[in-house]
């Protein structure tokens, strides 16, 4: 039985645009397309929207299932649904696939024109800016002026702040959640070495691997391990895996030994199954660009000074790779130019990966925020 809950069965849509796009490196797409979904009712002055932006692996399907693959539930289906915090009784929902992205959106493994190939290593560097601009096109396309809110964790916290930087006249409620003003260099570091195993793996064949016939696998499943132990606190592995064994002895070899172990080669097998390589390359360099302080002398108060949006910063404590400190740096930065700001930090085992766990807390405090942003528009 489905619960009463639920979105339920989904589809996704395709848009197609013809104008062409500018990147902030200066190179042009003469077309392309954004996969994204839908959920709840547009009202009549269109004014319920809210943007999800999704994160580095991160795509389109947000909520509900499939009709032919019932168990293919959307990314943060707990968070958004009818009674949820993010009620699609009462807003109207969209998350899409970023450009670059491998999930529908033109991305590296889409067919360049003329070329009849795939764009490959050819496909455009992408920044943040670059795809809030493209999700502004998105929004135009179906009529929407300004966003309720925009929404995400991690680097779709990222994107949700850029909303209110380049279009602060669009967008009245930002949900930044789990991210930062910009990466440490600990963080450059983790996605440089992440990077390098793509980069180095004899398959990648300099980012045209399509049409060799091959997937640089091994790179991509090792950036993905050390990737997925970034998201996990270290509370979260030992209380999952402690220093157990899978055969309850010591083999005395170099094959997989512990059930951590184990794990990681799981997650990295898996993630290199679907995901590709040179979209993963994108996504990392996406995320160590970002830094809206850079063009404003490195003082994110300056940034932030053309914000008009209010404002919920959430974090989590046991969140090591986007820490509650760097979120707090976004609120004091937001409160220097007198914005409307929440914040609070969440209590959670789970790490970075928290952002996307049923937390009673979290939830309620999405909720009730939500809430207040549900009654400035008419449903």
């Amino acid at each position: 039985m489905v619960a009463s809950n639920c979105i339920g069965i989904v589809s996704a849509q395709r848009a197609i645009f013809d104008t062409p796009f500018t990147f902030r490196s200066g190179a042009v797409l003469t077309r392309y397309e954004l996969v994204y979904e839908t959920y709840g009712t547009l009202n009549a002055d269109k004014s319920n929207a809210i943007l999800v932006c999704h994160a580095l692996s991160g795509h389109h399907h947000v909520a509900g299932y499939y009709a032919d693959d019932p168990k293919n539930t959307g990314w943060w289906d707990n968070m958004i649904g009818p009674g949820k915090p993010v009620d699609t009784n009462k807003f109207f929902v969209i998350g899409l696939n970023n450009l670059g992205g491998c999930n529908g959106s033109t991305g590296p493994s889409s067919i360049a024109p003329l070329a009849d190939k795939p764009y490959g290593a050819s496909f455009p560097v992408v920044t943040v800016e670059d795809w809030v601009e493209s999700q502004a096109r998105l929004a135009d396309m179906l009529g929407i002026k300004q966003f309720a809110a925009v929404m995400g964790g991690s680097l779709g916290g990222m994107q949700a702040l850029q909303w209110s930087l380049s279009f602060p006249e669009r967008v009245r409620h930002v949900l930044a959640i789990a991210c930062a003003p910009h990466l440490t260099a600990e963080n450059i570091a983790f996605n440089d070495v992440a990077r390098n195993a793509i980069l180095t793996d004899p398959d990648f064949h300099g980012g045209n691997y399509y049409e060799h016939g091959v997937v640089p696998t091994r790179g991509l499943r090792l950036a993905r391990m050390l990737g997925h132990i970034t998201y996990l606190s270290d509370d979260a592995m030992a209380d999952k895996f402690g220093r157990s064994l899978r055969s309850g002895k010591l083999g005395y070899n170099y094959d997989i030994e512990f059930e951590i172990e184990s794990y990681l080669r799981y997650q990295g097998d898996k993630f290199a199954a679907y995901f590709d390589a040179n979209t993963y390359l994108l996504m990392t360099k996406a995320l160590d660009y970002f830094d809206p302080a850079r063009a404003c002398g490195d003082n994110l108060d300056k940034a932030f000074a053309a914000a008009r949006a209010d404002y919920l910063v959430l974090s989590f404590s046991t969140d090591w790779r986007f820490s509650p400190e760097r979120s707090r740096e976004i609120v004091n930065a937001l409160l220097h130019n007198r914005r409307n700001v929440s914040y609070a930090e969440i209590a959670s085992t789970h790490g970075h990966d928290s952002f996307l766990m049923q937390n009673e807390h979290y939830h309620e405090v999405m909720r009730t925020y939500l809430e207040r942003v549900a009654k400035e528009v008419a449903v």
